[in-house]
């Protein structure tokens, strides 16, 4: 992504991680590894690792994040129906088109963590997943109710870019914009 031939890609990237503001955005590989974040993102999942502290293994990861028992998972309400959604998805991305052996690796080791229920090891990942799955975050008294799209830039013809992804949060409802707002405005003052 340093390559001078992708300054355009980069610059595109950029522009939707801040068009997406004050929502969270972050763009991520094959492997499910964070490789950039918008403020938003940042500053939403600072916030949930500070009302408790994360302590998830290794590199920022969705995957190792949302399942360790130590990351955010302790704030998702549905985390049950987004682990199942998440786990179809990094199996059908794992074993489709060209094969993910590190994928399916991280994926292998956040379903053995504590708490992670045994049914999603042997889920058939053929089975369509919704297309809008629903997160809902609490921490204290703030809900935050947000689904997310995934954007790609790639083509066949080029892998880097087919590797990466786009993910938007977009809020359901007032309640969670208002949060959102306030947090970007706790930021400024």
């Amino acid at each position: 992504m340093d390559a001078p031939a992708l300054a355009a890609v980069r610059g595109a990237l950029e522009t939707i991680l801040a068009q997406q503001e004050p929502f969270p955005a972050l763009v991520m590989d094959r492997s499910w590894d964070i490789r950039h974040a918008n403020t938003a993102a940042r500053r939403f999942f600072a916030f949930l690792q500070n009302e408790h502290g994360d302590r998830s293994p290794g590199p920022a990861n969705v995957l190792r994040r949302m399942f360790h028992p130590d990351g955010v998972r302790r704030h998702v309400k549905n985390w049950a129906e987004v682990a199942e959604a998440l786990v179809r998805r990094a199996r059908r991305e794992a074993i489709g088109g060209v094969l993910d052996e590190r994928a399916q690796r991280i994926l292998d080791e956040v379903l053995g963590y504590p708490g992670v229920p045994s049914n999603l090891r042997t889920m058939d990942a053929s089975t369509p997943v919704l297309p809008i799955v629903p997160i809902r975050y609490e921490v204290g008294d703030r809900r935050f109710d947000y689904f997310s799209t995934v954007t790609t830039l790639g083509t066949p013809q080029d892998v880097t870019l087919q590797e990466l992804r786009i993910e938007c949060f977009f809020p359901m409802n007032s309640e969670t914009r208002a949060h959102a707002h306030a947090l970007a405005e706790s930021d400024r003052g």
